[in-house]
């Protein structure tokens, strides 16, 4: 029994073995393989129409040099996007309301964003510090603004996806427990408060998608500064 609400988002551990590792290698197994065949099945086929469609939106606003970060977006939407709507069924564990796991795929990619723009064109990369026609008064000011805004990107990347996630999973289960508590009690409230509930999880489905959709649009845009 959960002795708080936010029980449901410390890392379960069977055995000693942290089950989060678990949760976060399930999701590639689930997803079917290309075959050798010369014609796919349906769900093979419309598999890779989304990620073509997807990636090739997604590069659209890049140079050359940026695609090739084609195949790690790809995967990277894919694996937030399963492990996200996978963490809504019951009795399951998402891996992305740790800060920890987004910190640790933010801080590195930002990283490699930035590393990236300072070897291939340091001058422009860093151009950004500073806006053009800036009087001469506010150059220090606005430098120490811009270095700040630079290194508070990985943090936002990670709060981000943490904090919407965290939220709804919270909130359905405030919602549910008052409808589990209502229903003896008040049953018309009960059956009130559980549609509420069915439409807070479409919603929460919706924030899933657009969450790891919105942590690789972003990321894709740091890149577009740096290529």
């Amino acid at each position: 029994m959960m002795l708080s609400f936010f029980d449901q988002f410390m890392s379960p551990v069977y055995l000693g073995i942290p089950l989060i590792a678990l949760a976060i290698i399930l999701p590639w197994a689930l997803f079917p393989t290309p075959s050798s065949r010369w014609m796919n099945n349906r769900l093979l086929t419309l598999q890779g129409w989304f990620i073509n469609r997807f990636t090739s939106q997604l590069l659209l606003p890049l140079n050359l040099g940026g695609h090739k970060w084609a195949t790690l977006f790809a995967s990277l939407m894919i694996f937030l996007l399963s492990i996200n709507m996978l963490g809504l069924l019951p009795y399951t564990f998402t891996p992305t309301t740790q800060l920890s796991l987004n910190m640790g795929l933010a801080v590195p990619l930002w990283l490699a964003t930035v590393i990236i723009g300072m070897r291939n064109q340091p001058t422009h990369a860093l151009g950004h510090l500073l806006p053009e026609g800036t009087p001469t008064a506010l150059i220090p000011v606005l430098i120490i603004i811009e270095t700040i805004s630079l290194f508070i990107r990985p943090l936002a990347l990670g709060v981000r996806l943490t904090a919407n996630l965290t939220a709804g999973h919270l909130l359905i289960q405030l919602i549910a427990t008052a409808a589990f508590v209502l229903l003896p009690i008040m049953p018309m409230i009960a059956i009130s408060t559980a549609t509420l509930l069915f439409l807070l999880t479409l919603l929460e489905v919706a924030v899933a998608m657009i969450q790891a959709y919105v942590f690789v649009l972003l990321l894709s845009l740091y890149l577009q500064e740096n290529v």
